[in-house]
Parts: structure tokens; sequence; C-alpha cells
């Protein structure tokens, strides 16, 4: 039986909802890791230690897609609760056309202009070259980069998540089969990654532009539109909370990068990727809840049903708190073997990224509240307080932490730091929920 935004959901179906989006951000991390796993193996240790060197810079220029899908979909859905189905149209549309043109002219930036920052960054001979190599050839699919990003939110939207799962299954096995074709058959290195990584996301972004582009059964469907400089400034306000995660996370990025060099070496740059790597799989549970349940509460909002809305927001957290749990038992248990998946083969930087693990493994206990608090206030068309969470948990006190506890510490406390932000962005997430109970009356 077909969900629809307009339904009561009690925690199956909202399970049953939000489980394609979860499923789809998962195995989106998981292809993702699929390119460090054939370049750590079959290129080497400072070929991959260049791939998680400049992923951060690639992810920042691909954040516009977050930002549009995630603004844009809250927009959309909050306009369909209203029962204005033409004008949701006409606003998606918008939006896909205004993505697709920023993606052309941000890719042309970008690949103009990797080398001085990874440069700046601290890259510089060998592992500089291997970062513009792979940089420049990722950038050529930028666009659909962005587009794949953007689609994730809107298929939720139009009330099929099981056929954004679907793209997003065909774009990760190919990336998978061309990895392994590129990389570990023909023995293309970094060109040969970074181009099966262009081709999935070309899957990923195109295959969704021709279905919406076309009669369908979903309740999107790209038209003609006219140039709207309002709804596009609330989108850009609303989903700056997803683009000022992804750019922090990136920024982020870099400085641990070069806090491990500092402290470790390559070794602490390829020991950071492994864990982010991970990290990203685990996060993905909680992006893709997050992500699968905000329309949801954008229709519920958008049509004044209160008690539905106060009915969304605790089960969400109960949810949270269950999966949060279970990702610190995995979390433990799995950081040998999945260690071993990248770094097998150097028993020092296996030895140094296991002790990373075991500590950042609690960071899962504390980082779903603040994602999922972010997303819910994006939802709920209050771009401010999201972005302020994101921009504290992602920014304000990672950096800080960062700084500060290897002083103290060292490179354990660079781990440490990670706990540390997750946990206080935690606390922030409660104290806005809490306070902003009268405004929404969750």
């Amino acid at each position: 039986m077909k969900i629809q935004l307009s339904d009561h959901f009690d925690y199956r179906k909202l399970l049953r909802f939000t489980l394609p989006s979860i499923v789809m951000m998962i195995f989106t991390s998981i292809y993702g890791v699929v390119d460090g796993f054939f370049v750590s193996n079959f290129v080497g240790k400072t070929p991959f230690a260049a791939v998680n060197f400049i992923m951060p810079f690639l992810m920042i220029l691909g954040a516009v897609g977050f930002m549009f899908g995630t603004g844009g979909s809250a927009l959309i859905a909050i306009t369909m609760g209203t029962g204005d189905k033409e004008r949701a149209n006409r606003l998606f549309s918008l939006f896909v056309y205004v993505s697709a043109v920023c993606g052309v002219v941000i890719g042309v930036l970008g690949i103009v202009l990797i080398r001085p920052v990874a440069a700046l960054l601290g890259a510089e001979g060998v592992l500089l070259d291997n970062c513009v190599l792979y940089g420049r050839v990722i950038l050529i699919a930028l666009p659909a980069f962005i587009l794949q990003y953007e689609f994730q939110s809107f298929f939720i939207t139009a009330e099929k998540p099981q056929l954004g799962l679907a793209v997003t299954v065909a774009a990760g096995m190919t990336n998978i089969i061309l990895d392994g074709l590129f990389v570990g058959f023909f023995r293309w290195g970094l060109t040969g990654a970074a181009a099966a990584t262009a081709f999935s996301q070309a899957v990923g972004g195109i295959i969704p532009l021709v279905y919406f582009s076309r009669p369908n059964s979903s309740l999107l469907r790209l038209t003609g539109t006219r140039f709207d400089g309002r709804a596009l400034l609330k989108v850009c306000i609303n989903g700056s909370s997803e683009l000022m995660a992804n750019i922090s996370m990136s920024v982020v990025g870099m400085l641990y990068n070069l806090q491990l060099m500092k402290y470790a070496g390559e070794d602490g740059v390829a020991a950071y990727g492994v864990l982010m790597y991970v990290s990203m799989i685990f996060f993905a549970a909680f992006i893709g809840y997050s992500v699968g349940a905000a329309p949801v509460v954008s229709y519920h909002y958008g049509a004044g049903n209160q008690e539905e809305l106060k009915g969304l927001l605790k089960r969400s957290l109960v949810l949270i708190g269950v999966f949060s749990v279970g990702m610190l038992g995995l979390g433990e248990g799995l950081a040998r073997p999945l260690s071993l998946i990248f770094v097998g083969y150097d028993a020092e930087l296996l030895e140094l990224t296991l002790k990373g693990f075991f500590v950042y493994s609690f960071s899962f206990l504390f980082a779903g509240i603040a994602v999922y608090g972010s997303s819910f206030f994006t939802a709920l068309g209050n771009g401010l307080v999201s972005a302020l969470i994101s921009f504290l948990r992602t920014l304000v006190f990672q950096v800080a932490a960062v700084l500060l506890f290897p002083l103290v510490w060292g490179i354990e406390g660079i781990w440490i730091s990670i706990v540390a932000a997750e946990l206080m962005a935690a606390v922030v997430t409660i104290m806005f929920l809490a306070g902003m109970r009268g405004k929404y009356h969750y």
C-alpha cells in the first residue's frame, strides 16, 4: 500500500517511509568508500592519502545540491500541504534548472583552482600531483553530482523514495563495477578511480532528470517555470544549514588533515581517511532518516496538523536514540575488520587506525540528535535555527576541539575532539527543541 505525505505516521509507517532514504544514503556512502578501497589496495598509500586530502574541497563544491535539495523539498512540501500543486511543480522545476547551471559554473572554477587550493592546504610533490589528477577528473561530472544529491531529496517529496533508492543503487553499482574494471583490472590508478566515480555521478544525476522531464506517476514533474527570486532566496536560507554542514565538515576535514600531518604525517591522514569512510556509512543512517522524514514534517506543518507534528518528533527522537546505541556497538565491534579492509597491508598504520576507531565510535552516540534536529527545523522552514545547529556542530565545536585537545593529548586528542564536538552539538540541539516548542506547537 502506497504511503502518502498526508497519512498518519506511527512507528511502523515512519520506518517504512524512511527506510528507502536510509538505505539510499548508506548505499551512496558505501559506493563512495569503494574508491578508497581500490586506491588504497591497488594504487598505494600516498594516492590514498591524496584522495582523502582533496575530497573535502570536492565535497564543498558539490554541497549546492544538498542546499537546493533539502531547502527546496521543504518549500515544495509545505506548498503541497496548502494544496497548491501547480506552484509546487513550478518551484521544483526552477530549483533543478538553477542548480544545474550552478554546477557547470562551479565545476569550471574548481578545475581551474584545484592546484592552488591543494597547495595552499599543504599538499606538495607527488601528493599535490595526485590531488590535482583525481580532482580534475571528478569535477567534470560536478553538475550531475549536484543534481544527484538534489534529487535524493526530491524523490521523497514526490512520494517516490523507492525509485530514488533504485537510482542510487544503479549509480553505486556503476561505480563499483567500473572501479573493479578501471583500477583492479586495467590498472589505470587514480585516473581510473576518478573516472569510475564521475560515471556513477552521471548516472545518479541524469536518470532522475530524464524521469521528471517526462509524464510520470509522481507528485512532481519538470515544467515551464519563471524566475522567482524570493523563492530562491528562501531556499538558500532554508537549505543553508545543509550547505553549511557540508562546507563546514569539509573545512574541518582539511583542518584535521593539517593537524594529522603535523602529529603523524601521511599515516595520520590515511588513518583519518579510513575513519571518514566508515563514519560516512554510519552517519548516512541518521542523514537518510532525517531526509526521509523531512517532507512529512513539512507537509503536516503546512497543513497545520500540530498533533501529527508532536507524534513525528517524539517517534523520531526515540528511533534516533535506538540507532545511536546500535551504531556505537557496531563501531566498537567492527573496528578491526573494517580497518583491515583498508590498511591491513601496513601494521603500523593499522594500529594507528584502530586506536582512532575505538575512540571515534563514541561520536555515533551523540551525532544523530544534532543531524535530525537541524533537518527538523529545515523542514519547518526555520533555516536560521537549522543553520545555527549545523554551524555549531560541524564548525565551531569541531575547530575549537581539534585545535585545543591535541595540545594536551597529542594525536589521541584529535580523535577525542570529534566525540566532544558531537556531545556539545547534541546538548545545543535539545535546548533549541525545547525552546521552540511554543512557536511550532510540536
